[in-house]
């Protein structure tokens, strides 16, 4: 800011889980200022975004630096987004700018302060809290602040305006947010569905934005060098034509630029794959497009219970299409803890979604986001969750604590070993049915108790380390061929780019940390080390 430029007097502000993300509510408040407030609302508006790594002093103190002294009869706004992966480190960070400016206006949105705010402590020492949708709202609540009258009411239901009321925010995105960060669109808002866990089953239905325009806007962005999309519809494969469009827009892009390094990510309803779609899928190049396939749980019971719509015939026949005719990547959830679902039922979904081969499968846990109606079968289900944020699953009728830790351990060990593709090679032979282990599911849990009983950890493991820990759990405990062990972890090693020091292929002669291992001999320390590397 120049010496002459005038201070904001609004900052909208997230705190987001990593710099790669791009906070798309944030901007469609910021594009909506003028329009909704006024013009000379919008010229005094500021974006700020931190990390959830920044101390709260140092945000404490850029914030109050870019709003700059009070004047008097100034209105000074800080508008926070709440979600559940921020709410603890924003409530201190409105804790104590509120100790340092106690007149400054804090109002916050976002979902997690939509619902339930009555015992929410961030909640209690903000000024004003706007519930469900801020596009026009917050514009409107700021310019009553700055202008008067002042609202009345400390809560304020959110304004759902017509789509076509919004503008959209693709042009706030600045140069240095292309360059580095992913860059989240959206086509249409809300979703038809009725999945209990999820906070989109308040929603009546789902609303489309008039895709002329929304077109527009992505090809300014792709003029700009955005390459990187990520769709946040619920439900992208809704309305097939408008669908269709967007893929076409993507193909037409592929076939005017021989280097466009694009990705795209797509959540995708996984039982609605009509041949419109199939027909441009097909024509995408590998590494292009990704779709998130929610499967949550392939029990019909458990299904009908959250009152979750999928046909499982359907949506198997269409993963298996999508890996066999499509280049497309394929991002599967499944969800341990919802009622009903016993560890031996999820376990038979998960052997049924690895047989079909998507190149991920999500291991998540069920959480009770404010608001869902999950909540219902609290009582009869015996559900247990974390009073603090994300509220996790602690325990049900069906699941006792140590099963929701073990699988808490072996879905983290899942993601170190599985999803991070590096090793590929070797994961068919950790996966190998085995007695008692009669299925790939319980085969990887008794890896998991292993690796978790050798390390007491699931965070810190070096790739060498969980490469020495692979070696010494499928030789030791499942007495498998040494050389072929040796063998495979070394293709997946080198495959995986990693250049370190695995113990277990010490003698082969090939350059791993930047030199040639020769004898391959390592002195007591080296081997102290690796030890207590697992040990951590």
């Amino acid at each position: 800011m120049s010496q002459t430029e005038a201070p904001p007097t609004i900052i909208l502000c997230t705190l987001n889980a990593k710099f790669i993300h791009a906070s798309l509510g944030l901007r469609y408040l910021m594009a909506n200022m003028a329009r909704h407030g006024s013009p000379q609302l919008a010229q005094r508006t500021a974006l700020l975004e931190f990390t959830l790594a920044r101390q709260t002093e140092d945000m404490v103190h850029e914030l109050l630096q870019q709003l700059g002294p009070l004047r008097a009869g100034q209105a000074q706004i800080i508008g926070f987004g709440v979600y559940i992966w921020n709410v603890i480190q924003t409530t201190e960070l409105v804790r104590a700018l509120k100790s340092q400016r106690p007149e400054l206006t804090i109002v916050l949105g976002g979902p997690e302060v939509s619902h339930e705010t009555e015992t929410q402590e961030i909640v209690r020492l903000s000024d004003f809290v706007i519930s469900g949708w801020g596009d026009v709202s917050f514009p409107k609540l700021c310019l009553a602040l700055i202008q008067g009258p002042k609202p009345l009411m400390k809560m304020i239901q959110g304004e759902q305006p017509p789509l076509s009321d919004i503008e959209l925010p693709y042009r706030e995105f600045s140069d240095t947010d292309l360059a580095n960060r992913v860059l989240y669109v959206e086509a249409s808002r809300g979703c038809p569905f009725k999945c209990e866990f999820c906070l989109s089953a308040l929603d009546k239905t789902a609303w489309a934005f008039d895709l002329s325009p929304f077109l527009q806007e992505l090809d300014t962005l792709y003029q700009r060098g955005a390459r990187n999309f990520k769709f946040v519809d619920r439900t992208f494969n809704l309305k097939i034509e408008a669908s269709a469009q967007i893929l076409q827009f993507f193909l037409d892009r592929l076939q005017h630029d021989s280097t466009p390094a694009l990705l795209v990510h797509f959540e995708v309803v996984p039982d609605h794959l009509p041949d419109r779609l199939k027909e441009l899928i097909v024509q995408f190049p590998p590494g292009v497009l990704q779709f998130e396939v929610g499967i949550q749980s392939f029990n019909e019971e458990v299904q009908q219970r959250i009152s979750r719509r999928q046909d499982n015939v359907k949506t198997e026949a269409n993963l298996r299409w999508l890996l066999t005719e499509s280049n497309a990547h394929l991002h599967t959830d499944l969800i341990f803890g919802l009622p009903g679902e016993t560890l031996q039922s999820f376990a038979e979904g998960f052997d049924r979604l690895l047989r079909i081969g998507p190149q991920e499968i999500q291991l998540g846990i069920l959480k009770r986001l404010r608001g869902t109606p999950i909540a219902r079968h609290t009582q009869a289900f015996g559900m247990v969750y974390d009073e603090l944020p994300p509220y996790v699953i602690q325990q049900n009728n069906d699941i006792d604590r140590e099963t929701l830790k073990r699988f808490t351990r072996l879905a983290k060990y899942w993601d170190l070993i599985a999803n991070s593709g590096r090793f590929k090679q070797t994961l068919p032979l950790i996966l190998q049915a085995h007695a008692p282990h009669h299925s790939p599911f319980w085969a990887f849990m008794s890896f998991a108790d292993h690796l978790w009983q050798q390390t007491q950890k699931t965070y810190g493991l070096t790739p060498e380390a969980l490469v020495d820990a692979v070696f010494a759990y499928l030789t030791d405990s499942r007495l498998l061929d040494e050389s072929l062990v040796r063998k495979t972890l070394l293709k997946d090693y080198l495959a995986s780019g990693a250049r370190g020091r695995p113990l277990c292929l010490a003698h082969e002669n090939l350059p791993l940390g930047g030199d040639r291992l020769g004898s391959g001999q390592h002195t007591l320390r080296e081997r102290q080390d690796r030890h207590a590397d697992l040990q951590k």
